[in-house]
């Protein structure tokens, strides 16, 4: 008998599609801010901010990331519907979860029945990913500051640039915020790989979770 389990609450599905959408604007914007790839259109007036355009879209939506970020982690750390996002980590620890995990992805197992909604690849995988989005977010903000002098930049220039000359200077910030993006770029197709597989081959309905928050799985059988 197949039973449904609601894994993804209403907020935590929103912040992933917020996450998306965000990600997909910051990585156009940041490459057109790297190597401006339009000619702005022709106009009357004696100037024209494109690059500016450009560069505003990428601030508001770095801090749309960036807050998505913190309530995410706030969600992780204290939201009762999060619990089983927590309980993963005992997966992450369990040398058998592992080894049935591995089995799996070599499809000569079945898939580990943990006790969180993440094995242990997709738990370092989704860990990554966010001390990833921490870093890209300091270092945002780091080149921000040097943009932006006064408000929130000025606030932040005494508390971030200790952490500017310890990472090596405003080039080396640049580089790390720009490979950072790459690192999101390369988990993306393996991420939507990975849940269309565990989905079609897992039949857990795991890639329809993010849009309706639940999964499906097989009944346990109660022991008499």
């Amino acid at each position: 008998m197949i039973e449904k389990k609601y894994e993804f609450s209403g907020i935590l599905r929103f912040n992933h599609w917020i996450r998306v959408v965000t990600m997909l604007v910051l990585v156009v914007t940041g490459f057109y801010i790297a190597n401006p790839f339009l000619t702005p259109y022709v106009s009357g007036e004696p100037t024209n901010f494109m690059n500016a355009l450009w560069r505003a879209w990428h601030i508001i939506f770095g801090f749309i990331l960036i807050a998505s970020t913190m309530v995410k982690s706030y969600l992780f750390i204290f939201d009762r519907h999060s619990r089983n996002e927590r309980m993963s980590f005992f997966d992450f620890i369990n040398p058998k979860v592992w080894i049935q995990q591995i089995k799996y992805y070599m499809l000569i197992g079945v898939h580990p029945e943990g006790r969180g909604i993440y094995n242990p690849l997709q738990f370092i995988a989704y860990f990554t990913i966010f001390v990833t989005l921490f870093v890209i977010s300091i270092t945002g903000l780091i080149l921000h500051m040097h943009v932006y002098h006064d408000g929130f930049g000025g606030l932040i220039f005494d508390l971030l640039r200790p952490l500017e000359v310890w990472m090596g200077g405003l080039a080396v910030v640049r580089e790390i915020h720009h490979i950072t993006m790459w690192i999101f770029l390369l988990f993306i197709p393996i991420h939507i790989y990975m849940a269309v597989f565990n989905s079609v081959y897992g039949k857990t309905g795991a890639m329809d979770a993010i849009f309706s928050g639940y999964t499906w799985h097989k009944k346990k059988k109660k022991k008499k």
